[in-house]
This record gives structure tokens, C-alpha cells and sequence, in this order.
């Protein structure tokens, strides 16, 4: 199987099914506000991007890294960046085209591609790389740090979301039956457990991976990132939730 390729259709499949919550695009409503300068972004699932951790949106270069389904890039647009979405899903994407051809906003475009490969752009071509909790359907993440890195400008910024590695060490039935039985190990593959792939197949549900925190943190330090903000958040109807965040969001400066 090529993780990659059944990501994505796997991903086109929960855009056409309607029911995750990444995959709605925003209203009119929220994009006049973002018009008007009024608006907030997810990296991860519950709490909103610090107000501080975005700069001022008139003229920013912004790639949305892995960052389709018509949400965050839209309303960036529409407070004034020039925007590009790369994402694995042409359905996700085409979620942006809807919203962007529907508000008008000619400062919205969207590029079908991996995270690990941003070849088509030029070195420091970016100001802000935003990566909402995405990198958990990815099988390796610190290519995805250098090539952020890369694109990114001297003194642009890096914000990603990314789940806890804790959640991994769990069979998701066993959190869903309040069951903190551990019984995985760090880093996590779905593709290791050919049980768990089959019942995704069959659910048209998106592979994912458990990364160490070495690669997730040390991953971009050791690509030339600063870290200079953090935070956590949980995660809805999980059993863990009760007893420690499942998500973690990183701002990283390239100096």
C-alpha cells in the first residue's frame, strides 16, 4: 500500500461523507468578519491560535501546509494574505476553490502535493508556514520541518499541531471503552498493524501515526527552528482527555 496515495483518497471520501468536522468549510458570515479584521484559526481541535502567534495579515505570504477543507486559508485571504493551500486531498482543496470563488477572494490558491516535498517553491518564498493537526496522517515528519524551513523567509514563522504521542500508546477501542489499558508503543504506524488497516479500509477512515516527541519538537530544532511559544489541548469523546491533553502546538521562528 502506498500511504500517500490511500490518504488521499481516503480523505476525498470523509469530504463526501460530510461528517469530519475538518472538512466544513466556513460561512460568509465568518469571512466578513475576517474582512473586518475579526477572526481566530484552529491548529489543533478546541483552542483558537493565540491572537499574538499571527502577524499582521495585510500583504502576508502564508502557506497553509496540509491545510485544505475551506477554513483557515479563506479567512487569512480574506483578512488581507496572499494564500496558498498545499494538501494531500483534491477534495479538501476544492473546499478552498468553493469558498475562495464564492467570497471572491482572487488572493486564494491551492496546490495538490505532499508536505515532504515543497519543490515548487523557491527558497524563503513564505512568512508564515501554518500546519494545522495534520502531520499525524504523515509517515515521517522531519522532512516536512526541513522543507518549511526552507520556504520560509529569515524571521517567518512556523505554526503547527500535532497530536500527543501519549495518545498512541492506546488502542483507540480500548479509549473508547474508558480503557487506559497501554498496549502500543512510540513512534505508532497504523500501517504496522495490518488489523487496524484492514477496519480503516473498511470505514474509508485516513491512516495515521504516533511520532516521538524527539521528531515532533527535536524535529524542528534540529532543522534550524526556534521554538518561542507552546500550548496544549484535548481532545473530544477520548478517554484520555480526562487525565491529559492529546494535542500540542508549536510556534517556531526561523532566525
Amino acid at each position: 500500500m502506498d500511504p500517500i496515495l490511500y490518504n488521499r483518497q481516503a480523505w476525498d471520501r470523509q469530504v463526501e461523507s460530510g461528517e469530519n468536522p475538518w472538512t466544513k468549510p466556513v460561512d460568509s458570515t465568518l469571512i466578513a468578519k475576517a474582512r473586518a479584521g475579526q477572526f481566530s484559526v484552529l491548529l489543533t481541535e478546541y483552542i483558537p491560535t493565540p491572537a499574538d502567534w499571527l502577524p499582521p495579515m495585510k500583504g502576508l505570504r502564508i502557506l497553509g501546509l496540509a491545510s485544505g477543507g475551506g477554513q483557515q486559508g479563506p479567512l487569512f485571504a480574506a483578512a488581507g494574505a496572499e494564500v496558498t493551500i498545499l494538501d494531500n486531498s483534491p477534495k479538501q482543496l476544492d473546499r478552498d476553490s468553493q469558498v475562495a470563488a464564492r467570497e471572491g477572494l482572487t488572493n486564494l490558491n491551492t496546490i495538490l502535493g505532499d508536505a515532504k516535498d515543497l519543490s515548487m517553491f523557491p527558497d524563503e518564498t513564505f512568512d508564515l508556514v501554518f500546519n494545522p493537526a495534520s502531520n499525524v496522517f504523515m509517515p515521517d515528519v522531519r522532512p516536512v520541518w526541513k522543507e518549511a524551513y526552507r520556504v520560509l523567509k529569515r524571521g517567518g514563522t512556523l505554526l503547527s499541531g500535532s497530536m500527543s504521542p501519549v495518545l498512541y500508546l492506546f488502542k483507540e477501542e480500548d479509549l473508547d471503552a474508558g480503557n487506559l489499558i497501554v498496549t502500543q508503543k512510540i513512534p505508532y504506524a497504523d500501517t504496522d498493524h495490518p488489523e487496524t488497516v484492514e477496519k480503516l479500509i473498511k470505514i474509508n477512515r485516513p491512516l495515521e501515526y504516533g511520532h516521538s516527541l524527539s521528531d515532533l519538537i527535536g524535529g524542528q530544532i534540529d532543522a534550524g527552528f526556534h521554538i518561542i511559544g507552546f500550548y496544549e489541548d484535548y481532545q473530544s469523546d477520548n478517554a484520555l482527555s480526562r487525565h491529559i491533553a492529546s494535542y500540542v502546538a508549536t510556534r517556531a521562528l526561523k532566525p
